[in-house]
């Protein structure tokens, strides 16, 4: 099996998955509309200098983004219990076509999400410059990498029975302390959350007014991190593929 086969398989097998269209795609929209819609006509949300509908269209989009990427994890824990992974080392496929194509397979399902909520910001009024629109999607896009090296740590570390519970706890934290609900200004959780890349996704809503949406700390922040999680996915991949 070359790289290319294995990722079309992949994506297949992720947009087939109901699981992905519910918790990655249904809820995040659902609960834009039901938390942005009455608010719509707020334009500086919480004196933030963002709109409601701009600011949660954001936030959801960073949690919705944040759970397709960590959830190649359990697709990856499944495939582990039911041996997949040890067919895979049979094949002539490389450890580094392997990674690719579980990140891509991500990406593909966390951009779904963004285009969704875009729209659904779109219909509640919210309307940027092509540029800017780039700009917000291209810093979200960066922002995820570590998840993505995230998922696939937990995916070679957790079994089927835990890895669920994982996810979702760490995605519910990770949304809470990072600003996804309300805007955090100033006390712990705001300190807290400037060191997680998460807190960068939802920051990413600044460039709908023309603000720097990341600074030096934002960037330093979200490449620690990547780089912290990679050496992480690897060490746990080498660790779980050299059993016997």
């Amino acid at each position: 099996m070359n790289g290319t086969v294995y990722t079309r398989f992949e994506l297949l097998r992720a947009f087939r998955n109901r699981r992905f269209f519910g918790f990655s795609l249904g809820f995040p929209l659902v609960l834009y509309f039901v938390i942005a819609g009455p608010q719509r006509a707020n334009h500086n949300f919480a004196g933030v200098g963002i709109s409601a509908p701009v600011y949660y269209m954001v936030g959801l989009a960073s949690f919705g983004t944040m759970m397709s990427m960590i959830s190649t994890g359990a697709r990856i824990a499944n495939e582990r219990q039911v041996g997949w992974t040890r067919q895979l080392r049979i094949t002539p496929l490389s450890s580094r076509a392997y990674f690719r194509a579980k990140v891509l397979t991500a990406y593909a399902m966390a951009i779904t999400t963004m285009v969704l909520l875009y729209a659904a910001g779109v219909s509640l009024g919210v309307r940027l410059s092509a540029a800017r629109w780039l700009e917000m999607t291209g810093l979200i896009l960066v922002g995820l990498l570590p998840f993505g090296a995230l998922g696939i740590a937990l995916g070679h570390v957790l079994n089927v029975d835990s890895i669920g519970p994982v996810i979702g706890g760490t995605v519910s934290l990770l949304a809470l302390v990072s600003g996804t609900w309300f805007p955090i200004t100033h006390g712990f959780l705001h300190d807290l959350g400037r060191c997680l890349p998460s807190y960068w996704l939802v920051q990413a809503g600044h460039t709908a007014t023309g603000g720097s949406a990341w600074g030096t700390t934002g960037w330093l922040v979200v490449v620690g991190w990547t780089v912290l999680l990679v050496v992480v996915a690897a060490y746990a991949y080498k660790r779980d593929t050299g059993r016997v």
